[in-house]
């Protein structure tokens, strides 16, 4: 089923916040009491804006619980979230993407100690939806092959025989597609054009990118842009974080025999089924999403999206505050908030042991 939320209510954050509370001391091997009174200090952080609506109800809960706490996050995209993490402009960074293996080799890493390691911790599991805006049509089902001939401007009427072949009970207009895809560098971007080379190579022949690879169609800043891009428009097919896809059509994804929604569910079943990116280090938890499952039940566009900080910190000021806030967004509580806020899907208790062994190792 699709699930459609915008944010999460103030009593949930708050009752969450205390619960969440508890947990980060328990965590941490302090009392509750001990945690909220003696952590202070400001956290910095920058990404990806398919994070923002959990990392405002996570920052809500942890601040009313830690009150001598600030933490400021900038849902400036991924590309520019990584670019200021490695900067040093910010504590932490949130991308749709881990860090490639050419530019952790390269280091660099302003706000890490020479020669330490980064970590990378998936905390935010999500499907991307393809949504649409076409009068009368409330979902439509699709294969790889014909989402990728959209984006790719080869199908570019809404009855084109490929949709309709497809839709036979849906009443498509003689209408031209309008695609809307990300102009900024997006984490999002780059996760959905790694589906469609992956699952319709001979339709999309562009290599993932976080940036969008052609011009053509309509480009706007942002989730929030596209989804207004797609929501004001007529005729008008974009992609988003699922949880902002709203009153808009969504698409079912053919896997297999059979079309898939999205759902957190789904999202979070093509995660368990793929592998780890070899070679990383043992904080650097990076997922290789496996784009042509066949597996029933899976959702194959999928983002998953990275809390990325460092594994020792040249200034130790915020060592303890970087742990306790990654904790408290990785606990099953905190995960319950994000699925809450954002209809993320919370992530497992074997993956959490990872990130939980990762958080652990920071200095």
């Amino acid at each position: 089923m699709n699930l459609k939320r915008f944010g999460v209510p103030a009593v949930i954050a708050v009752t969450a916040a205390i619960a969440l509370s508890s947990c980060a001391a328990n965590e941490s091997g302090a009392a509750p009491s001990e945690s909220a009174s003696s952590l202070s200090g400001n956290l910095v952080g920058a990404g990806a804006s398919s994070q923002d609506a959990a990392q405002q109800a996570w920052i809500a809960g942890f601040q009313t619980a830690n009150p001598d706490v600030t933490i400021d996050y900038d849902p400036s995209g991924s590309g520019a979230g990584r670019e200021t993490f490695l900067e040093g402009a910010s504590d932490f960074a949130g991308s749709d993407r881990a860090f490639d293996d050419e530019e952790v080799a390269a280091g660099g890493f302003a706000k890490c100690a020479p020669d330490t390691d980064i970590i990378e911790l998936p905390m935010y599991i999500s499907p991307i939806a393809v949504i649409f805006n076409v009068e009368g049509v409330d979902t439509l089902n699709l294969d790889a092959a014909t989402i990728a001939g959209i984006f790719a401007g080869n199908i570019t009427k809404w009855n084109d025989a490929a949709i309709v072949a497809l839709n036979p009970d849906a009443t498509l207009p003689d209408l031209a597609i309008t695609p809307v895809h990300r102009s900024d560098d997006s984490g999002t971007t780059e996760n959905f054009t790694d589906y469609l080379g992956a699952a319709a190579p001979d339709v999309w022949t562009y290599e993932a990118d976080g940036v969008w690879p052609f011009e053509g169609g309509e480009a706007a800043q942002g989730t929030s842009g596209v989804v207004d891009a797609v929501t004001n428009g007529t005729g008008t097919v974009g992609y988003a974080d699922a949880s902002r896809a709203g009153d808009l059509g969504t698409v079912a994804v053919q896997v297999g025999d059979e079309f898939v929604e999205f759902s957190p569910e789904a999202a979070a079943a093509i995660v368990d089924a793929s592998p780890e990116v070899e070679g990383r280090s043992e904080g650097d938890i990076a997922i290789e999403i496996d784009r042509t499952s066949e597996e029933a039940g899976v959702y194959p566009i999928v983002l998953v999206s990275y809390i990325i900080g460092c594994q020792q910190y040249a200034d130790s000021e915020n060592v303890e505050l970087v742990k306790s806030y990654f904790s408290y967004m990785a606990s099953p509580e905190g995960q319950d908030v994000a699925a809450e806020a954002a209809g993320s899907a919370p992530i497992s208790d074997t993956l959490r042991e990872q990130v939980t062994a990762a958080i652990d190792s920071i200095q």
